[in-house]
């Protein structure tokens, strides 16, 4: 998948924590809403809980920006629901954890490894009309902020609403914008002081 590009329709089951129980997801029944797909190695590993318990950290401010989370790995359902028991850094997570065991979904999105069958640590956000407008990939032994996953959100939620404004690097909510034009060729500088 290349940012920009229209995402196809995908289908996920899913261990969903809130429900306590199975369920399946769709992008199609997403619509209308942001989604960000966090793809990580395996469950029962090590950087994957710190990282499933820091974006748990932040998962109802993304839940007010109108995002849905799924985290997604290529372990089943059952082993989702057998980790997030039994894994204490687990605990808080309330967002669906998707199953990918036949890689399909890692395989679209580019992040499926075929020597060992596991998804690289891949975040990848879709505007509500389905477009992918966020890529991050990482190697399996780099874990990533969800501090820094929430600024993008946030970015993402108000250029949605003025499209004419870009966000500079850092932009934090209530920080200046840029407007780009003719006139803002080399002045960046002067206009974010």
């Amino acid at each position: 998948m290349m940012v920009g590009k229209k995402v196809p329709n995908f289908e996920l089951e899913v261990y969903d924590p809130q429900k306590g129980g199975f369920g399946k997801v769709s992008l199609q029944d997403m619509r209308g809403k942001w989604v960000v797909l966090f793809f990580y190695p395996a469950d029962f590993t090590f950087v994957c809980p710190t990282e499933l318990a820091d974006l748990a950290e932040k998962y109802q401010e993304l839940q007010e920006l109108g995002v849905e989370v799924i985290s997604v790995s290529t372990d089943t359902k059952y082993a989702h629901l057998a980790w997030h028991r039994s894994e204490k850094l687990l605990e808080k997570v309330r967002f669906p954890m998707g199953a990918d065991p036949t890689g399909r979904v890692s395989r679209l999105f580019g992040i499926y490894d075929e020597e060992n069958g596991l998804a690289l640590r891949g975040t990848f956000i879709i505007n509500p009309e389905g477009v992918l407008v966020g890529s991050e990939v990482n190697f399996y032994n780099v874990g990533r902020n969800a501090e820094e996953l929430l600024r993008k959100m946030k970015a993402n939620v108000y250029l949605m609403h003025h499209p004419e404004e870009a966000c500079p690097a850092k932009w934090t909510e209530g920080k200046k914008t840029l407007k780009p034009s003719e006139e803002l060729v080399g002045k960046v500088y002067q206009a974010l002081s």
